[in-house]
């Protein structure tokens, strides 16, 4: 058993889904935008705390030097 469909039907069909298509690539892309704004964000995060920790190792290292100066100092009065 054959089924025949109108010219005119098969082009409704064929527009439909064109349009349905496209419908779904237009959702991918803002899913595939949204995905690449939010990666984005995470790498601008982790840069931010990579630099909070290079100036607060930087910070704990001079206070640490300063420190050991200090001691320094006073091991060299306590000697005299």
């Amino acid at each position: 058993m054959t089924v025949t469909t109108e010219p005119s039907t098969r082009a409704e069909r064929t527009t439909e889904l064109s349009v349905q298509n496209r419908n779904l690539e237009m959702n991918l892309m803002q899913e595939n935008l949204a995905r690449a704004h939010m990666q984005e964000r995470l790498q601008e995060a982790e840069h931010q705390r990579l630099v909070l920790r290079a100036v607060r190792a930087g910070r704990l290292k001079r206070r640490a030097e300063r420190a050991s100066m200090r001691a320094r100092k006073v091991l060299v009065t306590a000697l005299m």
